[in-house]
C-alpha cells in the first residue's frame, strides 16, 4: 500500500488529508508535504491521519519532526486521529470507517507520545475555535 497526502483547506488552516500506510519507504512524502506547506508560508497545519491504516516509528519520526518544525516557526499543529476503538454495540454501517485511524492512535499512545500533540476527532473541531495556545487538546482516547 502506498502513501497518499491530499490538500485541503479551513480557513486560515492548512489541511492536509493522510491515507495509507506510513512506513520507512512512504513518511518521507508526507515530510516532504509538509516542507512544501511551510515554505508556502503556512504555519497552521492540520494532518487528518483518519484513513491512515498502519504507521510505524518512521511515521511516529516523521509526526514529531512536524510538530518540531510548526513550533520554531511559531505555527500551530493538529492532529485528526480517531478514538481506538469504537463504542461497545456500534456494529453495523460505518463501523469499519470509524476503525481506521485508530493504529496511529494506539502507536502514539504505546509510545507515550500522543500528549504531545493538539488531537482532534475531526476536521471541523480542529479548524474551528480551540485552545490555541495550548500543547496538547483535551480530547483523550
Amino acid at each position: 500500500m502506498t502513501l497518499k497526502v491530499t490538500d485541503g483547506e479551513g480557513g486560515m488552516w492548512a489541511v492536509l488529508h493522510v491515507s495509507g500506510e506510513m512506513d520507512l519507504v512512504t513518511s518521507p512524502v508526507l515530510r516532504r508535504r509538509v516542507h512544501d506547506a511551510v515554505a508556502d508560508g503556512r504555519r497552521d497545519l492540520v494532518l487528518d491521519l483518519s484513513e491512515v491504516v498502519f504507521c510505524d516509528s518512521s511515521g511516529v519520526g516523521v509526526l514529531i519532526a512536524t510538530r518540531r518544525l510548526i513550533r520554531s516557526c511559531q505555527g500551530r499543529l493538529r492532529l485528526i486521529l480517531p478514538p481506538e476503538r469504537a463504542p461497545a454495540g456500534t456494529a453495523g454501517p460505518g463501523a469499519a470507517a470509524r476503525g481506521r485511524g485508530a493504529h496511529v492512535n494506539r502507536v502514539l499512545g504505546a509510545l507515550g507520545v500522543r500528549r504531545l500533540f493538539d488531537v482532534h476527532p475531526d476536521v471541523a473541531s480542529a479548524v474551528g475555535a480551540g485552545p490555541d495556545d495550548e500543547e496538547a487538546g483535551p480530547l483523550s482516547a
